[in-house]
């Protein structure tokens, strides 16, 4: 039998690595791009041909013609956000209804689980997690604890579900003193979502994705956030709701893991952090300032200033441990082109201890322990293959796959699609 094969893409720092961008660049190489965790608090930026896209829950290869897009069971869905994206692409021209398919088991997230959110955030007090406040996690509560609305619930009595959902959240958030709201407006337009919905292809995605495979066909997962915000192995409590990690893959699409190949694992030049938590190597400096400038470090979705540092070489060890990383790819180098000195975290102190794993906590007592390289005062983001490298570049990029024992293969010096390199 011609089985295909599938293949893992997902960040390994605390998101936002430029993941979109580079499944769009990938997506060539595949018939079939699916999303398998996370919810519409991740925007995958692309930029090709002039124009500038934020997707946040629909796949990034639905720009590439012909291939499949699948938003699978372990995604959260908001209706009306998602009819929204759906909208502005088949506004530039980009055919949806054919190529977009959706799993009947993927989670609803509802009005009043982001009442929910912002609920249990003012409760928290100074001990917020800094959630985007769309619902995500308040939705990851209901699928575990067996309370969930799902997309196949959509077609069969669903506004007797709805209205017992919307009326348990309703009780708790009166428990927790939330009582001054009007949803009606958000309510109406989420409904409308809900009737958007039902002109795309509602699947059982783990029965069509496993059929795929036994025809020959090829899939890449794409995963969001970063593996630092994974709900097990992150920088917990202060993480995303859903397993980030290559594991993911096969939970959020119903893949077995036997069929994993290659995974391709994505960080930046440096680092950044959205929300609260900690950051072992963030700069309170005009370095750290210059690179969030020069790096337009703004959420893409929710336009927050992230925290920018060095890059953690024990966190990244650490990430591509924990998903099996085959090959790196390294986003945003031309950031750090007019640099004197790049700084690289080789190394904890912990308590006065030096460590080279990562521990249990870095909430406290942690002091990253750097080496310092040579910067390449060039600007690469005209170059257009590695020969042009120059030789400071060349020497940080091998610095790097001896520190993390795995090749990087790709280069991104730019945002636009064109400014990617493949290494030979």
């Amino acid at each position: 039998m011609n089985t295909g094969k599938v293949d893992v893409l997902l960040g390994l720092q605390w998101g936002d690595e430029g993941k979109g961008k580079v499944v769009d660049v990938l997506t060539p190489g595949y018939d079939v791009i699916a999303r398998f965790q996370g919810g519409p608090n991740a925007g995958h930026t692309l930029e090709f041909e002039g124009e500038k896209y934020v997707l946040r829950s629909i796949p990034s290869g639905i720009f590439q013609g012909g291939k499949v897009n699948i938003i699978g069971n372990g995604v959260v869905l908001a209706p009306d956000l998602f009819m929204d994206e759906a909208k502005d692409l088949e506004k530039s021209g980009h055919e949806l209804k054919n190529r977009l398919h959706i799993s009947r088991k993927a989670h609803l997230i509802m009005p009043t689980h982001r009442l929910l959110d912002a609920a249990y955030e003012a409760a928290k007090g100074k001990s917020k997690v800094g959630t985007t406040g769309k619902g995500i996690g308040p939705t990851y509560t209901d699928k575990v604890s067996r309370t969930g609305l799902r997309v196949g619930d959509i077609f069969d009595n669903f506004q007797e579900k709805y209205a017992a959902h919307k009326a348990r959240h309703e009780a708790v958030l009166r428990s927790l003193n939330f009582t001054d709201y009007d949803i009606a407006e958000v309510e109406r337009k989420w409904m409308e979502g809900i009737e958007y919905m039902k002109q795309f292809q509602i699947v059982d995605s783990e029965h069509e994705i496993n059929a795929m495979l036994r025809s020959g066909k090829s899939v890449l997962c794409e995963g969001a956030q970063g593996t630092m915000l994974d709900v097990d192995f992150g920088s917990y409590p202060f993480v995303t709701s859903s397993n980030t990690i290559c594991a993911g893959a096969c939970t959020g699409l119903g893949i077995g893991p036997n069929k994993i190949g290659e995974v391709y694992g994505i960080m930046k030049a440096y680092c950044t952090r959205v929300g609260a938590g900690p950051f072992p190597t963030e700069l309170f400096d005009a370095t750290g300032d210059r690179i969030r400038a020069l790096g337009h470090e703004y959420g893409a979705v929710t336009g927050r200033e992230r925290r920018c540092g060095w890059i953690d070489l024990v966190a990244l060890r650490y990430a591509i441990m924990v998903n099996g990383v085959t090959q790196l790819i390294m986003m945003k180098s031309d950031v750090l082109d007019d640099f004197d000195t790049i700084k690289a975290c080789v190394a904890y102190k912990q308590n006065g201890q030096l460590i080279d794993y990562f521990p249990y906590s870095i909430d406290q007592g942690i002091e990253p322990v750097y080496e310092e390289l040579p910067g390449w005062k060039t600007d690469m983001t005209r170059f257009t293959s590695e020969e042009q490298f120059p030789q400071a570049f060349c020497n940080y990029i091998s610095f790097l796959e001896q520190q993390l024992e795995t090749p990087i293969r790709i280069i991104s010096i730019g945002p636009d699609r064109a400014q990617t390199i493949v290494r030979k």
